[in-house]
């Protein structure tokens, strides 16, 4: 997991990104995003996928499992 909250972080603030436009971008709330990045939650199948997406990464790189 601590390989997800540190992706994610990166990635977000590579593409310039709030906490808050990403978490409307999954429809979800900013506090369940931030959850997501601290470690205190796990994102769905629905919500990792639409993560992929928004920063054009694969499902295995967000979780470590590629290098891209």
């Amino acid at each position: 997991m601590l390989h997800f909250q540190k992706t994610l972080l990166e990635l977000r603030k590579l593409n310039n990104l709030t906490q808050k436009q990403v978490a409307n971008q999954l429809g979800i709330s900013q506090p369940s995003y931030i959850r997501y990045e601290n470690g205190k939650a796990e994102p769905s199948l629905e919500n990792l996928v639409k993560l992929a997406d928004l920063f054009d990464v694969s499902i295995d790189y967000l979780c470590g499992r590629k290098d891209y």
